[in-house]
């Protein structure tokens, strides 16, 4: 991992955060991007890693942050797209559901990873090695616990999005997997629905799970940093669940 230079989205998140500072402990150069404002710089102030906000729906914003990476850091050759979530939304009625949430939740899950291979792709193609890991999640292989609609769409069509970039990219050395996370309590999306479902719901669901217990940031990392090394050469194209066995 020494040398090679790792950018990380969505830091704020504890899972990302985790990621991040996985990457960095391992000896990659780490640059951190989230939403501009306080709470990403005092995220990356707590990781101590340098820190470049950007909206990642928005194309322009995305390619003036890999460029300003290469720049200060050097190219990205390993990219951790950990950016997303259900942006506050809350499970509704189909009909009730405005475009502009199903977009919002389409942008920060979609469109962000795909600028962002856009980005990055010309100068792994170039060095030919290249490491992208999305994260998804269980509701991109089956209904989302969550029962927000465009949620599970757009972690389905992260899915798809892994698996055409892994048969575009694979031939120049730069493999594309993505972690689909199990319920974990990393942020206070997930600590709202966790309460949410109350103390018998709550029991159910560990019930499901073949460890009996709920998944951590730092599970999730480390499988998305083993996909990022070396000894993950010949594995692309791959959605690896982490979430404990879901029965």
């Amino acid at each position: 991992m020494t040398a090679r230079t790792a950018v990380v989205t969505g830091i704020v998140g504890g899972i990302g955060a985790a990621i991040a500072a996985r990457l960095a402990a391992n000896g990659a150069r780490v640059a951190v991007t989230d939403l501009p404002g306080p709470a990403g710089e005092e995220a990356a102030a707590r990781l101590g890693l340098p820190f470049i906000p950007a909206d990642l729906g928005n194309g322009a914003q995305v390619h003036e942050l890999i460029a300003r990476v290469a720049r200060d850091h050097g190219a990205p050759q390993i990219l951790v797209t950990a950016a997303g979530g259900v942006r506050g939304q809350v499970s509704r009625p189909v009909e009730e559901v405005p475009e502009a949430d199903w977009r919002a939740l389409f942008a920060v899950n979609v469109d962000a990873a795909f600028f962002l291979a856009q980005a990055v792709a010309p100068a792994m193609k170039a060095a030919g090695w290249g490491r992208i890991v999305t994260i998804s999640s269980g509701a991109g292989l089956r209904p989302s616990l969550t029962g927000i609609q465009a949620y599970a769409a757009a972690k389905h069509a992260l899915v798809g999005l892994t698996k055409q970039l892994s048969l575009e990219l694979g031939p120049h050395g730069i493999t594309v997997n993505s972690v689909a996370p199990g319920f974990v309590l990393s942020n206070p999306a997930t600590q709202a629905q966790w309460e949410a479902y109350g103390p018998e719901g709550q029991a159910a669901l560990v019930r499901r799970i073949h460890t009996r217990r709920l998944g951590t940031p730092e599970d999730i990392a480390a499988a998305a940093v083993f996909l990022t090394g070396q000894e993950a050469g010949w594995i692309s194209g791959q959605i690896l669940s982490v979430d404990g066995g879901v029965a």
